[in-house]
C-alpha cells in the first residue's frame, strides 16, 4: 500500500468524503515535502508533525503554535 493509499484512509477514518479524504492526503503530502525541505528536515518527521495538527484539529484542538498571542490583562 502506498503512502496516498494510507493517508486517504487516515482522512477517511477521520470523518472525510471520499473525494475530499484524497484530496486532503494530496495535500499532506505535498506540504511534507515542502516544509521538509524548507526547513531542512526529515520527511518522516515534518509528515509527523502535520499528521499530529491534523488530529488535533480533528478534535478541536488549537496547538500551541497557533494560539493567539496573549494580551495583558487589566492590572
Amino acid at each position: 500500500m502506498d503512502e496516498l493509499t494510507k493517508l486517504t484512509g487516515l482522512c477517511a477514518k477521520l470523518g472525510a468524503a471520499p473525494a475530499q479524504a484524497e484530496a486532503m492526503a494530496r495535500q499532506l503530502i505535498k506540504r511534507a515535502d515542502q516544509l521538509s525541505a524548507e526547513r531542512s528536515q526529515a520527511r518522516e518527521e515534518t509528515m509527523a508533525y502535520l499528521l499530529r495538527l491534523v488530529v488535533q484539529g480533528r478534535s478541536g484542538e488549537v496547538p500551541p503554535e497557533f494560539q493567539p498571542p496573549k494580551t495583558p490583562g487589566p492590572s
